[in-house]
């Protein structure tokens, strides 16, 4: 029978009636009913606290559905009612020594969720019995209670020994025990600011030894755990790498993406290149096959890919195909793939990428087709032998006269423009016909940056000029500069066309302008040019650097630290964890005798960079003077790391 019945209010006279009922109930089946009510109205938001004192009298039945309502009840309202929670300590304690495993350890996790002291100190010693007893299950729980009750008192748990009790259960004879203590340790070494994980060789392989016999989850935990482990001699990282390689073939996605991290973690500690690039190859299918999975799960799978692919390009080289957009593709999953399509274009697949870039500017998902837009002009920009091409297919886009396809052609021309300067200039009539279109602020500031750099080969530069300026102090900033500049670079280049313009624009912006950018940069010209022509043109008209798309890459040191959070929020958010959870820890690659710091993709500065600085320099701290060294302070006070070495 089902029991949407009990999820109706009830009436709190009638429940305690039920409960204190006199009648013959030898299966107390009556009270099975009532606890199931009261349950019930606890899930609905029914306030059922009265009730404490009835329902605690019925621990005494040695029914274990029954105790089960019952401590779920006490969970739920000792912290309302912490004094009289205070009366079931003897049946927790009795409890905790019941000859059935089940009841044993019920009565140990239900303590360790109430946060009540007295409940607490008389949680230690079925604690302690509960961690070395002869039940698995038992032990298991233990081990996970041993972490919620870090939470509640840490002084406690690291001054009774509790620590080393988990520590030596790593040994276990039992997987699901070793999980859980290692569960355990992970969580403690986390929260904890003097306590800090580390296992040596013999633990590590003990822990991968127990993988083939731990549950999905099992797995999960173990396999974090070995994030905690630091190879200090060569080869030591490619027999575990080997030895984890079996995980990417699990059947669940968490356990495949951990497995990943911990292989791309274990990568820095290797030393032959065959051996590095052997590994890449086996982390290719598994990634793959997680973009069979549903939309949630892909996305997931594509933004740690994003990540990867800048520091091991080498892994999914060969795969483009698999992040080509499908007709039926959520939105996010699509914006996802796209970028990675881009960073995995090269001279041999660009081909491929334009056609598909191509087709899907035609689409009808409006910011789907802005991207592509965009991409196609990053192409350009990326990789020389293709602008060619890439600027034939942006003009038939803007043939098409779209007006969200036309103003993203236009963002991106101009970037081409200041990639190959003096190449394309051809295209500029095209451009100018359509300036009617721009509505938005980056093409308008784009459309007019193309016409103040080429002010001298447009014959109409300035008129072109003199109709955006009708609307000038309406404009955003960002047109504003633009327009600001252009108009200088107008009269620099054609003093006779632009000499009416100016003073027009540099008394709007020193004088009508609350914004403090555009009037500095105002005085900044009308004092250049007042005084010094030949020394603003100098400044004005000066080589600019050409643009790369290196400046898309993320920094190296955040790089490093996001691999380490593969399959968690970071990893999605592409944020540091301290950005968004207090008191997070932050990660890093510790140093070894065989750490490597030379990556694929990196300049010679950028490598000089990691090589200078230290490896715990994961947000770039180091250079921010400001910055509170927490390790100098740590060291100032005198505050003593304990490490877990295992």
């Amino acid at each position: 029978m089902s029991d949407a019945k009990y999820f109706q209010r009830g009436k709190i006279q009638e429940l305690r009636a039920e409960l204190n009922s006199d009648k013959k109930d030898k299966q107390h089946t009556k009270k099975k009913t009532v606890l199931k009510k009261i349950v019930a109205n606890m899930t609905m938001g029914n306030d059922m606290s009265s009730l404490f004192p009835d329902v605690i009298s019925c621990m005494q039945i040695p029914v274990l559905e029954i105790k089960k309502m019952v401590y779920l009840y006490l969970i739920n309202y000792s912290r309302t009612k912490p004094d009289m929670a205070v009366m079931a300590i003897p049946t927790f304690v009795k409890d905790a020594e019941d000859h059935n495993p089940l009841i044993r350890a019920l009565a140990i996790r239900t303590m360790g969720y109430i946060n009540v002291d007295k409940v607490v100190d008389a949680l230690i010693e079925p604690l302690r019995h509960g961690l070395r007893d002869k039940d698995p299950y038992v032990r298991k729980t233990a081990a996970i209670t041993v972490a919620k009750l870090y939470m509640h008192d840490r002084i406690l748990v690291e001054g009774d020994g509790f620590i080393d009790m988990l520590r030596d259960m790593l040994a276990d004879s039992n997987t699901t025990v070793v999980a859980n203590a290692v569960a355990a340790l992970t969580e403690i070494s986390e929260r904890s600011e003097n306590i800090q994980l580390k296992l040596n060789m013999t633990i590590a392989n003990k822990l991968v030894a127990a993988l083939n016999e731990s549950s999905e989850w099992g797995q999960a935990y173990i396999l974090e755990a070995l994030m905690s482990y630091v190879p200090q001699e060569m080869g030591d990282a490619e027999m575990l790498s080997e030895r984890i390689a079996p995980r990417l073939q699990h059947a669940n996605s968490s356990v495949v993406l951990t497995a990943v991290k911990v292989i791309i973690y274990l990568l820095n500690y290797m030393t032959k290149e065959d051996d590095i690039n052997s590994m890449c190859r086996k982390l290719s299918p598994p990634l793959v096959t997680l973009l069979s999975s549903g939309p949630e799960v892909q996305y997931v799978a594509l933004r740690n890919i994003l990540l990867i692919i800048q520091r091991r390009p080498e892994v999914l080289r060969k795969d483009m195909k698999v992040f080509f957009c499908k007709y039926n593709d959520p939105i996010y999953v699509k914006l996802a793939k796209l970028e990675i399509m881009f960073r995995l274009a090269n001279a041999t697949n660009v081909d491929q990428v334009l056609s598909e870039l191509k087709e899907y500017a035609t689409e009808v998902d409006v910011d789907f087709v802005r991207k592509a837009v965009r991409s196609i002009g990053r192409l350009a920009v990326k990789i020389e032998q293709t602008a060619d091409r890439c600027i034939a297919a942006l003009l038939e886009l803007i043939q098409t006269k779209v007006n969200y396809v036309v103003q993203e052609a236009i963002v991106v021309i101009k970037d081409i423009f200041r990639k190959y300067p003096n190449q394309y200039e051809r295209i500029i009539g095209t451009l100018c016909e359509n300036l009617d279109n721009l509505d938005e602020p980056e093409a308008k500031a784009a459309m007019i940056w193309i016409i103040g750099q080429y002010a001298d080969r447009i014959e109409n530069s300035d008129e072109l000029l003199d109709d955006f300026l009708y609307t000038f102090l309406d404009e955003p900033v960002e047109v504003q500069l633009a327009l600001l500049t252009a108009t200088v670079k107008l009269f620099i280049k054609r003093p006779t066309a632009g000499k009416d313009l100016v003073p027009k624009v540099l008394k709007w912006a020193t004088e009508d302008v609350d914004n403090p950018d555009l009037r500095d940069r105002g005085y900044i010209y009308w004092r250049l040019l007042s005084t010094d022509p030949a020394a603003a043109k100098a400044v004005v008209l000066s080589e600019k650097p050409r643009i790369s798309t290196e400046t898309d890459n993320m920094e190296p040191g955040l790089l490093d630290e996001l691999l380490l959070h593969i399959s968690s929020l970071s990893s999605i958010y592409h944020k540091s964890p301290q950005t968004f959870i207090h008191h997070s820890k932050p990660r890093f690659l510790s140093p070894s005798p065989v750490l490597n710091r030379r990556y694929p993709g990196l300049s010679s500065l950028q490598h000089q960079e990691l090589d200078d600085g230290p490896s715990r320099n994961t947000l770039g701290l180091e250079n921010n003077p400001y910055a509170l060294d927490t390790h100098k302070l740590q060291e100032e006070q005198n505050i003593p790391d304990l490490l877990l070495e295992f």
